[in-house]
């Protein structure tokens, strides 16, 4: 007995696509010859979810979105978005524990920037992918 739909004397296994069970890597949207993705450690997994976890509040968002224009102290943030010093020095803490960004002391003030953009990039993408939608 086959699990697969359409399996055994009535003719080939097809796929819910109605293609052929055999051809359905070579039919993956358009994409000739497809492989797999390359199997991650679970602590590879568990780590970009935390990363993806970290990103994940409004606050953060735009944060990530100011630091990619320029580095940036505690005030500037405050000023730029609006929101009070105690929550943007929270959710900087949180951006920071994550390994997004770093902060560097000079004089009494903390100028924070972004650890690399590869981060900023997960951001400006996921921003315009909504964006697009509208």
């Amino acid at each position: 007995m086959s699990i697969v739909a359409g399996a055994g004397a009535a003719g080939p296994a097809v796929t819910a696509a109605g293609l052929p069970a055999d051809d359905r890597a070579e039919h993956v949207e358009g994409r000739p010859g497809s492989t797999p993705a390359p199997v991650r450690t679970p602590r590879t997994l568990a780590a970009a979810g935390d990363l993806l976890r970290a990103l994940a509040a409004p606050v953060r968002i735009a944060i990530v979105l100011q630091l990619l224009e320029s580095d940036r102290c505690v005030h500037d943030l405050v000023d730029a978005l609006g929101v009070a010093q105690p929550l943007i020095s929270q959710h900087l803490r949180v951006l920071k524990s994550a390994g997004v960004v770093h902060g560097e002391r000079r004089g009494r003030e903390v100028v924070y920037s972004l650890v690399d953009d590869h981060l900023a990039h997960i951001v400006v993408d996921a921003v315009a992918h909504v964006e697009e939608g509208r």
